[in-house]
């Protein structure tokens, strides 16, 4: 899993240790996604910065669901399956614990790089 960020810059090497945390928090917001809308909302979200690649997002959807932590349901959209991925509740406790982590970490390298 060494494909973790499409790095047009620096600046996604970043991004690699929270890429969980993003995804985690993209689903508590967006309630179900399916793999690419997940990586076109992070892109626009970020306005370009995040370009998730598929080899770095579907590895980690799926530890991600053998863990518990999401699940899948097939829908049928215009005859075509497409697989969506949900929070289950252990994964809303997870996402809860790791945001507020992030906030803490983020204020902190704040305060830090503030000096």
């Amino acid at each position: 899993m060494c494909e973790v960020l499409n790095l047009q810059n620096e600046k996604n090497s970043l991004y690699k240790g929270t890429l969980q945390n993003i995804i985690l928090k993209l689903l508590s917001k967006e309630v179900k996604m399916y793999g690419y809308q997940i990586t076109q909302r992070a892109k626009e979200l970020t306005e370009g910065e995040l370009e998730m690649t598929e080899g770095a997002l579907y590895p980690l959807l799926h530890k991600l669901e053998a863990d518990g932590i999401i699940r899948s349901e097939v829908q049928e959209i215009n005859g075509r399956s497409r697989k969506y991925y949900l929070l289950t509740d252990k994964g809303k406790k997870q996402q809860a614990t790791q945001e507020d982590e992030m906030r803490s970490y983020l204020f902190n390298l704040k305060t830090i790089f503030d000096i």
